[in-house]
């Protein structure tokens, strides 16, 4: 099992005393360490930046300027924001059903350049064409278009199967892929570029617990399966459509994994530039926590425990405590109460009385991007040292999901 980078205890604590809590901060020694390892293991294929779990642009640049190639965007509108602001190669990891950003592609040609739409399905093509109908089909360059294939493991046959992943795209075979590529291709306005496998039951599954031995089973036979199907998929598509297309697959999770497949031209990763609490178990890494929040101290309702105000950042995905934040001084979650939404109480082991009122905790989230989305700004900082604030999505109003 991967173990945890140590860090000193908030060694910035000093340096962001005089700063108002809830407040977030992101060591840029630790982010940077994490993007030059997160390429290493990549193995020299490109490196496409998850901008979801960022959600800060200044770190989106920064993380490319150090070597990432392009941004899967979870937007269309975020997608064109970005290309506005002088990203290239923006690939957007979802479908779109936004009908008034699909329109302001149609009418920009930087963003046609640079924008490529995700989709799984005839009706999401349809309404791209729609939309581009309404736009009045301004000239420019065919519509660059990427299909979703699912990437999850099945086990049995037919109807008595096992699904393990994610439930995305519908499209899964080779002839499912072609017929889409097809309709695709069918008015010539719009081109498949590419073709995305996102394994999210081996880029994004901890392997805490007793369940752990289960869960890398499941990745070894995932990653065996793909190493089948994926390249089915592609050399049909790529016979069909008489041309080499762009194949993206993995996450920060399955970077090494995913760059063994000679099929794969580019990987996908983000998170791993925050190392949030989900990929603290990883067997494949070693993590070093780059982003926390602290909260101010405001009560202490009996010996042992202190109450901080704010604190409710529990991540996306299904209930479980492993979706909630973790302080990085040993207190733990008062069962009964949890993450709480104006207040977090937070016990602290036996021997420990914690923090004065007034005093600072600092946690880590769950998940990565989505601490940003509670944050105005995050102090950028290097050891016990702040270097400069900058703005998150929220805090540019840039909400976009």
């Amino acid at each position: 099992m991967s173990r945890i980078q140590s860090w000193r205890s908030a060694p910035w604590r000093e340096a962001t005393r005089t700063l108002s809590a809830p407040l977030a901060v992101v060591d840029l020694d630790r982010f940077d360490a994490n993007a030059r390892d997160l390429l290493a293991r990549a193995g020299g294929l490109p490196l496409r930046l998850a901008s979801k779990s960022v959600r800060v642009r200044h770190l989106v640049h920064r993380a490319l300027d150090l070597g990432f190639t392009g941004v899967m965007a979870y937007s269309l509108a975020e997608a064109i924001w970005l290309a506005e602001d002088g990203v290239e190669d923006v690939l957007v990891a979802y479908p779109s059903v936004d009908t008034a950003a699909l329109v302001r592609l149609a009418r920009s040609p930087l963003a046609r350049e640079q924008v490529t739409l995700m989709v799984d399905d005839v009706s999401q093509v349809a309404l791209i064409e729609r939309a581009f109908i309404r736009a009045d089909w301004p000239e420019g360059p065919p519509v660059q278009v990427c299909l979703d294939v699912d990437a999850s493991l099945r086990l049995g046959l037919g109807a008595a199967h096992v699904h393990l992943g994610v439930r995305r795209s519908p499209v899964r075979t080779p002839a499912e892929a072609v017929t889409l590529a097809r309709s695709v291709e069918r008015t010539g306005r719009l081109q498949v570029r590419g073709v995305m496998f996102y394994e999210a039951q081996v880029a994004g599954m901890p392997e805490a617990g007793i369940k752990g031995p289960v869960v890398r089973l499941v990745k070894a036979l995932s990653l065996q399966e793909l190493a089948g199907r994926r390249p089915a998929v592609v050399t049909a598509l790529e016979e069909r459509l008489g041309r080499q297309l762009l194949v993206n697959g993995g996450g920060s999770g399955s970077v090494q994994q995913t760059a063994t497949d000679p099929t794969i031209t580019e990987i996908t990763a983000g998170s791993g530039l925050y190392c949030p609490t989900l990929f603290d178990s990883y067997s494949t890494f070693t993590p070093r926590p780059a982003a926390f929040f602290g909260l101010d101290v405001v009560r202490r309702p009996t010996r042992g425990i202190v109450t901080a105000f704010g604190g409710g950042y529990v991540a996306s995905g299904p209930a479980h405590r492993s979706r909630l934040p973790s302080a990085i001084d040993g207190a733990r979650l008062v069962g009964s109460e949890g993450a709480g939404e104006v207040q977090t109480p937070l016990r602290y082991p036996r021997g420990r009385d914690g923090g004065a009122i007034g005093s600072r905790v600092w946690l880590r989230h769950a998940k990565a991007g989505e601490m940003m989305e509670r944050f105005d700004a995050v102090h950028l900082v290097r050891g016990t040292r702040m270097v400069e604030t900058v703005r998150t999505y929220r805090g540019e109003g840039r909400n976009f999901g």
